[in-house]
């Protein structure tokens, strides 16, 4: 699945994003990354996501090497991430269905698909029924369920999650851990990056922990 070995990103006029990171993540495995701010977690997101380059090291997807990636290679890798965000990042003009078909309508799908497959989506989220309502019509908890829809919508293996309940309260966070853990019995592999210890307690997944950008516990 995902594999880092021995990365690190320097950025240029910066420090050190991250040192000599080494982690291997499993098909149908949660994983949480954490550590305080500017620790790297971000860095390692960009890295696996293909955002960023690494600067030294290998990294690794399905064994496919990002190192030895062409430009016009990278739009295919993405198609097997779903990518979430703590921000939704949803378009404010589009509709509930327009937001979610977007990664298919990209790669080309035929409407006949997209459609069946943005509600099967929005069924697995509990968003039936909404898909010609508007984000600023939801709720925190209704959008972030329709940024997960998005990214899933596309059957990815990873999912990427960048604190994915930061503006939550524990109990829409628990039910969307609880959607994670529904993917993650179906093969898909999923690394979120949190802060929030109490969350990650209450999980009793794996952790990797980062310190100035280095892996310091796992």
């Amino acid at each position: 699945m995902l594999k880092f070995e021995h990365v690190s990103k320097r950025y240029a006029g910066g420090g050190d994003a991250l040192l000599d990171v080494s982690f291997h993540l499993h098909p149908g495995e949660m994983v949480f990354l954490t550590g305080h701010s500017g620790a790297g977690k971000s860095t390692v997101l960009k890295l696996a996501a293909v955002i960023e380059k690494s600067s030294h090291g290998r990294i690794f997807l399905d064994n496919q090497s990002f190192n030895d990636l062409k430009t016009s290679q990278v739009p295919y890798i993405r198609r097997k991430m779903g990518l979430i965000f703590q921000d939704y990042k949803l378009l404010q003009d589009r509709t509930v269905f327009d937001n979610i078909a977007l990664p298919m309508v990209i790669a080309g799908h035929s409407y006949q698909d997209i459609a069946k497959r943005v509600r099967a989506a929005l069924d697995k989220v509990g968003l039936s029924g909404k898909e010609q309502k508007y984000p600023q019509a939801l709720s925190g908890g209704e959008q972030q369920r329709v940024g997960i829809a998005r990214a899933v919508v596309n059957k990815p293996s990873l999912i990427l999650a960048d604190e994915p309940t930061g503006n939550l309260d524990p109990v829409l966070s628990a039910e969307i851990l609880h959607l994670f853990t529904q993917f993650t019995q179906v093969g898909v592999a999923v690394l979120i990056a949190t802060h929030d210890i109490a969350l990650i307690n209450r999980m009793e997944q794996r952790v990797i922990t980062l310190d100035h950008g280095r892996l310091i516990r796992e």
